[in-house]
């Protein structure tokens, strides 16, 4: 019998052809050999209960029945064809529908392309070239999005820092950074560009951190007052935290959204959604060739990540199921407020029940630095005990899924208990 490679020695494979010995997204130590419902297993098998889940996709948990039937039923007719295909029309009716701000669609495949995008198509709607995002914000690897994302100095806004090497001075010129969560620097910014700014980009949960009541509201109110176009970023929260999003569940509308994760059912697929006369500008006969943005890809809109959408739509539809969703993370959280409320040591639950991250600080976090601020030994120590008592998760974020079960459950109440051990004992 073959001898089962291990993760050491396929992290010293990895070395000799990767950069950093990774993919650039995860722990590069960590090799997942299969994933099926609620579980994976690495490849020296061990098993974990998946709060990862793909960093988000895998909603329905791994290898749903219902998605894989229409996967394979699909992959003999073809992969992609660089052309429109029917399940691509569907899946935008899909979509469309359940947005609020939906009126019209544009394929592309990954989170980061559709939130540049957004961003391209405000100042080509606006005619302006400034763009506002707060510190932070997660918008994917564009030299704009890579503005202020992690800085670890912190300096006055709203001026952008960025996080890479390789972009020019110029984008950050062109970069307006801003602190979540705080109105009057929002109100006092905007006035100060007006007429400068062509979009708001921003996370409606920022990465973990909830808007405070009215937040999202008046970035809406003071969009429409200086002509702004308003961008969700809502490629995690985007039929996770309702079916029509963040923007149903907080009653704020913006103009464009970006839509990842989940709409590709496991599969690379993104779009962006929102107003037709702002959409508009992917159509030339419309706008003509100065307002014309150029967009396409290869792989856009493909029938097989198509059809896995559709079916994952058709599924997050049926009764309950965000119901259901909620009720696993409120478990979970339950679970960890039992754990750490003896300990006393200061820790917040940061999110919402369908994601959520322990920041270990006495105060409520409501910005970027706020959470950074936290204590990052005490959160290292919750991580790393809970991987080594089989929950597998980001070091930022717990994502919940529709597939975890009762023995999941006992599982990882157990863990935190060891976790929350491990903390107390830092004290």
């Amino acid at each position: 019998m073959q001898r089962m490679t291990t993760q050491a020695e396929w992290a010293a494979r990895a070395k000799a052809v990767l950069p950093a010995g990774g993919f650039g997204n995860f722990d590069p130590s960590m090799f997942i050999r299969e994933g099926r419902g609620s579980r994976v297993w690495d490849e020296d098998g061990n098993e974990y209960v998946d709060y990862l889940i793909g960093s988000g996709p895998m909603l329905l948990g791994h290898g749903h029945p219902e998605v894989l039937e229409a996967v394979l039923e699909q992959l003999p007719k073809g992969q992609t064809f660089f052309a429109n295909n029917a399940l691509g029309v569907e899946l935008a009716e899909d979509i469309v529908n359940a947005m609020p701000c939906g009126e019209q669609l544009r394929y592309v495949s990954s989170g980061g392309e559709a939130d540049m995008y957004a961003m391209r198509l405000a100042r080509a709607f606006t005619g302006r070239d400034k763009i506002v995002k707060f510190e932070g914000g997660y918008h994917g690897m564009s030299a704009e999005a890579q503005m202020s994302l992690a800085p670890v100095k912190q300096v006055n806004f709203p001026q952008a820092i960025p996080d890479s090497a390789g972009i020019p001075q110029s984008v950050a010129d062109e970069m307006l950074i801003a602190p979540f969560n705080d109105p009057d620097y929002i109100r006092s910014l905007l006035a100060e560009y007006e007429g400068q700014v062509a979009g708001i980009i921003v996370e409606p949960l920022q990465r973990i951190i909830p808007p405070e009541p009215g937040f999202l509201q008046l970035l809406r109110e003071e969009a429409d007052k200086y002509g702004i176009v308003l961008i969700f970023d809502e490629v995690v929260t985007g039929f996770r935290f309702a079916y029509g999003g963040a923007q149903e569940l907080y009653g704020v509308t913006p103009d464009l959204c970006t839509l990842g994760k989940v709409i590709g059912g496991g599969f690379p697929l993104a779009a962006i959604v929102g107003r037709a006369d702002i959409m508009a500008h992917f159509d030339k006969a419309v706008v003509g060739a100065d307002g014309w943005l150029m967009q396409l890809g290869t792989l856009s809109g493909n029938p097989v990540a198509a059809i896995a959408g559709i079916k994952s739509l058709e599924i997050l539809r049926r009764e309950g199921q965000y119901e259901k969703l909620r009720g696993f993370g409120h478990q979970v959280q339950d679970m960890i407020r039992k754990a750490l409320d003896p300990v006393g040591i200061g820790y917040r639950i940061v999110g919402d029940p369908t994601l959520f991250e322990i920041v270990f600080t006495d105060a409520k976090p409501r910005t970027y630095r706020d959470v950074l601020a936290g204590d990052a030994g005490a959160g290292k120590a919750w991580n790393d005990t809970l991987r080594a008592h089989g929950i597998f998760k980001s070091p930022g974020k717990t994502y919940p899924s529709l597939a975890l079960t009762d023995a999941d459950m006992e599982m990882t109440s157990h863990a935190i208990s060891q976790a929350a051990n491990a903390v107390a004992q830092l004290g």
